[in-house]
């Protein structure tokens, strides 16, 4: 019988992300952990809520994870299907009405105190023009960055947490209190959240710096300052509970049972030779 008491780092991750998700709130995700924790949301914590992705299609409820914002499983199984060049208008629309019912995942490759993400390139001993690494770029995010509130997904590691990200690809608050209005962005949106597999990030209201707010079971204050590239205060933080076996039953069974995006470690069988009693058993390995 399966086990569902143990979780990986990245279902608590997922779990996280469905845990802040309020009801009646319109959901723009992606693919990956985003849209497992919004499935989850959906199907167990809030059910009310609206999920869409940037390909046009409103409020998805897809029977098993798509593996693309383009997938069938997703156009099957949502309320409307528009073009997708009238996203971005949608997005403005929310926010020209100070909507605030709105909540948007991203990610990127690098982040600093403030919620700057980079998702362009690494300039190592390079440049913009010439950089150890290019990545795909914005795609939608520096869009979904300036008109919406977002949520972002990040792996918790000291090269990724920058006090100064290489290129700015898609805004934060900037340089602090007022930042974004300074650049010329909506003041009254910005990064709420950095959803880590170590733990949630909140940004102060009054400095907009980013503090730990949650750390996991499995995870400390110490661990997170140890994996982070500036100084994060940790005062203000609190152990989140983990997951109920049934949450983990529904991701593994129901949302991703082929493991498109969390892969379950499986225990398996092999042969040990114990030298001192010349037997062979059989141990269980995670």
């Amino acid at each position: 019988m399966a086990d569902y008491t143990k979780y990986t780092k990245q279902e608590m991750q997922a779990y996280a992300i469905a845990k802040n998700i309020k009801e009646n709130q319109i959901v723009i995700v992606g693919t990956g952990l985003p849209l497992i924790g919004a499935s989850l949301a959906k199907r167990v914590v809030c059910p009310s809520c609206h999920p869409i992705v940037e390909s046009g299609l409103m409020d998805c409820s897809p029977i098993e994870v798509p593996r693309s914002v383009g997938d069938n499983r997703f156009m099957a199984h949502c309320a409307v299907q528009w073009p997708n060049v009238r996203f971005v208008g949608f997005e403005a629309n929310e926010w020209l009405h100070d909507a605030d019912r709105m909540i948007a995942f991203i990610g990127g490759a690098q982040i600093d105190p403030y919620g700057n993400v980079n998702s362009t390139c690494i300039f190592g001993k390079g440049d913009y023009v010439k950089p150890t690494t290019r990545f795909t770029g914005s795609g939608g995010a520096n869009g979904i960055a300036t008109f919406c509130n977002t949520i972002i997904m990040m792996q918790h590691q000291k090269r990724r947490f920058m006090e100064h990200v290489d290129y700015i690809t898609s805004c934060g608050w900037m340089d602090g209190p007022g930042g974004r209005e300074r650049a010329g962005l909506p003041g009254n949106r910005g990064p709420q959240m950095v959803v880590t597999d170590l733990g949630i990030m909140k940004f102060d209201e009054e400095t907009k710096r980013m503090y730990l707010a949650y750390y996991y079971p499995f995870s400390s204050p110490e661990m997170v300052q140890e994996n982070t590239g500036f100084e994060i205060d940790t005062s203000r933080a609190q152990l989140m509970e983990g997951p109920d076996p049934e949450i983990i039953r529904v991701i593994r069974e129901e949302i991703d049972p082929g493991q498109a995006f969390i892969k379950v470690p499986k225990e398996t069988k092999t042969l040990a030779f114990h030298r001192e009693s010349r037997q062979i058993s059989f141990l269980s390995i995670n």
